[in-house]
This record gives structure tokens, sequence and C-alpha cells, in this order.
């Protein structure tokens, strides 16, 4: 089987990465993917300003399991001696690497330069990219888009730039910052930068891989080292096994019942109660209920219930219920 390193970190081809996702890809989720085949995970991303003024809930952004392993802390920022400060504080909690953040589109990190607005001045983009690979003692990896918009999609140009600064990986989203979410990710230029022959680093895709085949496909097509799974998990876990299977074994798994469903949900909510206060576990939840239990007859009812549930109580009570009712032999037959 061939494989690709990130620094000293040998990884099997090809590898599926759990995408860093804010209030998504915290520690119960990333354990969760990890248990269900994910093969790297990244935290959610730590704001490099709020990490060197040591506020205690973007600190905890930076705990980890080691069951979590090969394992990368994200920061973000615009700021080259905030966020090399930041990167310094990252390793010391001795993740596996440091994933820098240039593609977040959303408005409130753009609007202060951060993210994905950090693609408008890729000259300061590669600075800092540089100054953060000479001050941690990591593998730096760069999570980025393909350009701003339509006429500055300046990703193969940008890859050769950030690989001469040091870094280790590189993840692309196939969407510009305009874009943000809509539309199709677009893999060519994914693709380009993966057949350019002056690089050499590993090169994951990211975008709209929401199915075992989608994986297939895009690695079939287009090469890359990996296939980074963002929305396509929430709430379905099982993406990575069910992926590694068809790509690795030419099988596909059969998609889960309502029961491995209901079970897998109640496994995310204990995860979730280990590592998060109950109220913030049960908000944390609410993001993946509509999928969990997704294209089940007759299931609304239950789903706004659990959407608006507020005690631990009251969930367990609903998931007795949607045992009793969709369980059977029967309904479990008629919902697959």
């Amino acid at each position: 089987m061939d494989k690709f390193h990130i620094g000293k970190i040998e990884i099997d081809k090809p590898a599926f990465l759990l995408s860093p996702m804010e209030e998504v890809s915290d520690r119960a989720f990333r354990m969760l993917c990890k248990e269900n085949g994910a093969d790297i995970t990244i935290s959610e991303f730590a704001a490099s300003d709020a990490l060197i003024r040591d506020v205690e809930m973007t600190k905890k952004k930076l705990q980890f399991d080691e069951r979590e392993r090969p394992f990368g802390i994200q920061i973000f920022g615009n700021q080259e001696t905030v966020m090399v400060e930041a990167a310094q504080i990252a390793a010391s909690y001795q993740p596996d690497f440091i994933d820098i953040n240039w593609g977040c589109p959303v408005k409130k990190i753009v609007g202060k330069g951060g993210g994905s607005g950090m693609l408008q001045n890729p000259d300061l983009l590669v600075k800092i990219t540089a100054a953060i690979v000479k001050a941690v003692p990591l593998p730096v990896t760069v999570k980025t888009r393909l350009g701003w918009d339509d006429n500055n999609k300046i990703i193969v140009n940008l890859a050769q730039k950030l690989q001469d600064a040091g870094i280790a990986a590189l993840s692309i989203h196939g969407r510009t910052r305009a874009q943000m979410y809509r539309g199709n990710a677009d893999w060519t230029l994914i693709g380009a930068v993966k057949q350019n022959p002056l690089i050499h680093i590993p090169i994951f895709g990211n975008g709209d891989i929401v199915s075992a085949k989608g994986a297939r496909q895009a690695i079939d097509n287009y090469h890359v080292d990996g296939v980074m799974i963002g929305r396509g998990s929430i709430g379905n876990p099982w993406i990575f096994a069910q992926a590694k299977s068809l790509i690795f074994h030419g099988k596909e798994l059969p998609l889960p019942t309502i029961k491995e469903r209901l079970n897998m949900c109640k496994h995310h909510l204990q995860l979730a109660l280990q590592y998060k206060e109950e109220h913030y576990a049960i908000i944390n939840m609410q993001k993946h209920y509509k999928t969990y239990f997704k294209d089940i007859d007759h299931f609304k009812e239950y789903r706004i219930k659990l959407m608006t549930a507020s005690h631990l109580d009251e969930i367990y009570h609903l998931f007795d219920e949607i045992e009793e009712k969709f369980c059977t032999s029967k309904t479990e037959k008629d919902a697959n």
C-alpha cells in the first residue's frame, strides 16, 4: 500500500480526514469519526488572538484524546507575530501538526482579514505561513480555497509558494471564497495542483464528498493523497468506513439500519457528555439529529422534539420511543 508523510508521520494513501468544522468537529465527534475509520482529525479552529490572551474556551479546543492521533490543531488570524505565538502555544499541547486556516469564508472571520480573507493578500499569507513553519518544531499544514473569486483562482501558483514556505501538506476546498458553500466544488484545480510536477507534498481534496462513491470518484479522477470530508460526515460518521471499504476492498457496505443510527446517536451523546457540560453537549448534538435520522418516514415529529429537548431525561425518553416505534423488523424493512 502506498504511503505519504506529514513530517515523521507515515499514513496509508489515500487517507480520509475529518474536516475541521467550528462547533461540529469537537472532541466527541472527532472520536466518533476516528472510531469509524477517519485517519486524521483536526481541531475546531482556534483564534490566534484568543490563544495568546489565554481565553479558556479557546484553549479547550486544543485538547484531544491520544486515540485521535495523528491529530492537528488549527489556528486562524491575520497578524504574523500573533499567529506565530499562537502556533507555539498550540504546539505545546503536542499535537502531530499545526494547521493554518486560510480558507474559512465566514464574514466575521474574513472581515478581519483571517481565513480566506487572506487570499486577497497572498504575499502576506505566504509570509505568515513561512514564519510559523520556522517558529514551531512540528510539521505545519494549510487548508485553503481556490482563490478569492472566479477572477482570482490562484491555487496552483499559491500551492507552490506554500510548499516553498515549508508546509508539509495542503488541503484544498474546491470553491472560492465568493462562492461560500454555494454551487458545486470544482475539483479540476485540485487535480491540477496534485498533477503539478513541482509539487511533492501531500494534497488533500475537500468539497461535496457526501458518499463513499463520491470519495472514490474524487480519488480516481484527481489522484489526491487523501479526501477531507466535512458536511458529509455530520450525523454520518459511517462515511469513512464506507469509503475505505469501497476503495480498498471494492465492497459497498450496507447503509446503517435505523437501530444502528439510533445506537450511534446514543454513543455520540455519551461521548459529548464526557467532554462537555450537559447543556453544551445537548446543544451540540442538535446539529446532528437531522442527518442521523434522515429519510425516515413519519419521523418529523421526533426530529423536532429532539431539536428542542433541553434535558437528558427528555432525550433518553425520546430515544426509547424512537426505538419502540421505528426499530421493529417491519419498520426497518420499510425504511430501508
